[in-house]
């Protein structure tokens, strides 16, 4: 039997026209190395403390949201044990320095019980949608499938997404740092309901010594930011 291997061009082509997300098109743009690296050579590395964190906080308020969509109780003692969970089962190898795993474990929880403490978000509010994976055929515009997991969806269709960040955020270019991600879930919550979504917020869980939440709203996608969101597929 003869083996097809697939030439280097031909594989990097074949990773082009793979469904894409808001992440793999800010990759793409920010650094073509790095983007070949990642997802043509699939050259993978242990993941960062901080990543870690993130992720760890993510799981947090994931449990937090299931919770409140199921009417189950959702306070702090209800969440850790899933956190605790979450943490010890990475899904990939963590590289700790000596001594820094406890420390970095309880500022991921810090992190969590000061977002339950400082929400807007109501306790007794059942989400329209939690940790949600959505995609939308872009073949009519002649691009590949967009895909994404959107963290919550307030009633009305508030789309909520949560950011882990070591410094605080310049609400002023929030906007803009976030655009792809934000355009691309509106398109997403638009074709996987039929209506337009009512708004963005982005809560930013800020990793200072007294840990703080800032949260930035915006408005639904326009037009104008959907087309730029197609050229930066099709580029």
């Amino acid at each position: 039997m003869i083996a097809l291997v697939e030439s280097p061009q031909h594989a990097k082509q074949s990773v082009l026209d793979e469904p894409v997300s808001a992440s793999r098109l800010n990759c793409f743009h920010s650094c073509r190395m790095k983007f070949f690296f990642r997802y043509v050579e699939k050259i993978q590395k242990p993941a960062s403390a901080a990543l870690h964190v993130g992720k760890a906080v993510h799981a947090g308020l994931q449990q937090w949201s299931k919770r409140r969509w199921m009417g189950r109780p959702c306070g702090a003692e209800e969440i850790k044990g899933d956190f605790e969970n979450h943490w010890s089962q990475p899904e990939e190898p963590v590289v700790f320095e000596e001594g820094e795993e406890v420390v970095q474990r309880d500022k991921a929880w810090g992190l969590v019980e000061m977002y339950l403490r400082e929400t807007p978000v109501p306790p007794d509010e059942k989400p329209e949608a939690v940790e949600v994976g959505v995609e939308a055929d872009l073949s009519e515009q002649g691009l590949p499938i967009l895909r994404g997991f959107i963290d919550l969806v307030r009633p009305g269709g508030l789309i909520v997404d949560f950011k882990t960040t070591a410094q605080t955020p310049n609400e002023e270019h929030v906007l803009h740092k976030n655009e792809t991600q934000l355009t691309a879930y509106g398109l997403l919550y638009r074709e996987a309901t039929g209506s337009k979504e009512k708004g963005f917020e982005l809560h930013h869980l800020v990793k200072t010594k007294v840990p703080k939440l800032i949260v930035t709203r915006h408005d639904p996608v326009t037009e104008k930011q959907k087309g730029k969101l197609f050229r930066s597929i099709g580029s």
